[in-house]
């Protein structure tokens, strides 16, 4: 396969444009080549260099090969939204196929969203003939005279017609054979008059159409359904839409199949965006209560209280403008900028504030405090937007998953500047007076001895570092180097690892290792696997497909149970489950990842 078909489809790839890397995995029966292209590159463009690279390797291919090469368009950034799993206990597993792949796929792929619907474990019906070489031999035929009378048996095309003066007919007959027993029936050749039937010299019946592949859920032989969604739709709507249709789907089925969901990103997602909801709206009351504690005064607490709704409503208006999702990094930049608004309203405050003690008053306050500090506040803001500036043009995956947290920061600090500019100072001048800036309580007068207290200690910590600038001097350098050797320690990834309670992993067999071998150990190994307590589902898969190059190794996928059902992180899982598996034998450890 590697020098026969690989190296041929290698060359004629490797010579397209926006390539940036390709990788190929070959076994006795299968080839699989990835390609993986520049962001930058249209992935139809991408789609027609790949078809015409395919037709000009096809005069290099064997003439013998069974099936042309076949590709398929893959987003490694966009897994399945979902995972379902088709069993039965009564039906075998190739009508379970016809049905999955004949209704409720096609079912599934009607959602609003859907965008492919692909099956594992493929169990699709097919009529399998196996010869009995010595009665072939015996009655002098070979396996290419059986072949060829099975395939142009097998033709389903026009069997003749009728040319009138005025009219034309194609004949055609419906005489496709589509059973077993009519397979055996079929005369391949005649012996001295008398016809050789295919069950003459062949065992003919019923089976799979590959024979050797399948999955299993939950140590049960299942169709596996992997959906994903169209590019741009929302994942929580579209996963929402299939399980308000699974029961009305299960419902037209028969009793035996059972529609079970294994893995559903929404889950993780939503937890996600609740957890990171519920830091922002921490992050709020945590800025107002910090502001109340220095401000010491509630009018001056609302203004800039104010101004964080506003500038995130402000932002979110810009989102949907540009078309951006309420996801992880926009709300961490949400997040961040709760702290970053704030700051120029305080600042507006403090220098209207300062003008008011002094007697002016509120709106003559507002318009001269706001007039003075008006360029500092600009200036501020465009250096912090300054500081986002290269994220936005950052190049390949990094840039793309950094360009919507910059904007929405950037966006932010740009709408705070506003209100800082127009709202805070006409609320100063409404709600600020003389009065109520004097106007103390126990607990102002209490912060207020607290932060003389602060102020004074800072005052004589400042005296002793200006007294020993040589010893200062060296404790910031020695904090230089510090800094930079721990840069060249710390470890460096692309993302952190995060537990969202899926393990992908491969068991690895011997080389000479057989699809009935393979299928005895996976249940070994599914057993081990789960009677952990904190794994919630298990799918496996052997075979030859699309993912698994060679029959001597197995995909698994474990879905944990959500992180508040159990106490276990997924790193410790993964080490219990290694050592479970590495005591059967002939298997090598799980190697595992977790997806984003």
């Amino acid at each position: 396969m590697t020098s026969a078909v690989t190296a041929p489809l290698e060359r004629q790839f490797g010579q397209m444009s926006g390539l940036k890397q390709m990788s190929s995995q070959s076994s006795g029966g299968a080839s699989v080549v990835t390609l993986q292209f520049q962001l930058t590159l249209p992935l139809d463009v991408a789609e027609q260099e790949v078809q015409a690279a395919i037709n000009a390797a096809t005069n290099l291919l064997p003439s013998d090969l069974p099936n042309p090469p076949i590709y398929s368009k893959v987003n490694p950034a966009d897994p399945p939204i979902m995972t379902l799993a088709v069993t039965s206990n009564a039906m075998p597993m190739t009508q379970v196929e016809d049905m999955v792949e004949t209704r409720v796929a096609q079912k599934i792929s009607q959602v609003s969203g859907v965008g492919l619907v692909t099956l594992a474990g493929g169990q699709r019906p097919a009529v399998r003939v196996k010869l009995n070489a010595q009665a072939v031999a015996a009655l002098g035929l070979t396996s290419e005279t059986v072949r060829t009378a099975i395939t142009g048996a097998n033709v389903n095309s026009a069997k003749g017609s009728l040319d009138g003066p005025e009219r034309a007919v194609t004949l055609s007959a419906n005489d496709q054979m589509q059973s077993a027993d009519e397979y055996r029936r079929l005369i391949i050749a005649y012996q001295n008059g008398a016809p050789v039937r295919l069950g003459d010299v062949a065992t003919v019946e019923q089976g799979a159409e590959n024979s050797w592949l399948g999955a299993w859920a939950n140590q049960a032989p299942a169709i596996v359904m992997n959906v994903q969604r169209q590019p741009g739709a929302n994942i929580i709507a579209t996963a929402d839409s299939i399980r308000q249709m699974l029961p009305q789907l299960t419902e037209s089925l028969p009793k035996s199949v059972k529609v079970t969901v294994l893995s559903d990103r929404t889950t993780n997602i939503r937890a996600s965006v609740r957890d990171t909801q519920f830091e922002l709206m921490l992050a709020i009351a945590l800025v107002v209560m910090i502001i109340y504690l220095f401000l010491r005064n509630i009018p001056a607490t609302i203004i800039p209280g104010v101004a964080v709704p506003l500038s995130l409503i402000g932002t979110f208006a810009v989102m949907v403008f540009l078309d951006f999702s309420i996801n992880n990094l926009t709300l961490m930049a949400l997040t961040i900028a709760t702290g970053f608004v704030v700051d120029d309203a305080i600042v507006v405050i403090e220098n209207i504030s300062r003008y008011i003690e002094k007697g002016e008053k509120p709106l003559a306050a507002a318009l001269k405090g706001a007039g003075e500090i008006g360029f500092t506040i600009i200036s501020l803001t465009f250096s912090l937007i300054a500081v986002l500036i290269p994220l936005l043009f950052m190049g390949d995956i990094v840039g793309r998953l950094f360009r919507e947290f910059a904007v929405t920061l950037a966006v932010a600090i740009l709408i705070s500047a506003v209100v800082s500019l127009t709202l805070t100072p006409m609320m100063c001048a409404r709600m600020l007076s003389q009065q109520s800036l004097r106007k103390q309580n126990r607990f102002s007068r209490a912060c207020e001895r607290m932060f003389d207290r602060v102020i004074a200690s800072y005052g004589r910590g400042l005296a002793k570092v200006l007294n020993h600038p040589w010893l200062t001097l060296s404790v910031a350098f020695a904090t230089l180097l510090l800094s930079v050797m721990l840069w060249i320690v710390i470890p460096k990834g692309f993302f952190p690892v995060q537990d969202n309670g899926i393990i992908q992993g491969t068991l690895q067999a011997p080389q000479s290792s057989s699809y009935a071998s393979m299928a005895q150990r996976q249940r070994q190994v599914a057993e081990r696997i789960l009677q952990d307590p904190t794994v919630q589902s298990l799918t496996t898969f052997v075979g030859v497909d699309g993912a698994n190059p060679t029959l001597n190794s197995a995909r698994l996928q474990i879905n944990l149970k959500p992180l508040d059902a159990r106490d276990d992180r997924v790193q410790q899982v993964i080490s219990r489950l290694q050592t479970a598996v590495a005591t059967i034998p002939a298997w090598r450890c799980i190697s595992s990842r977790r997806r984003i």
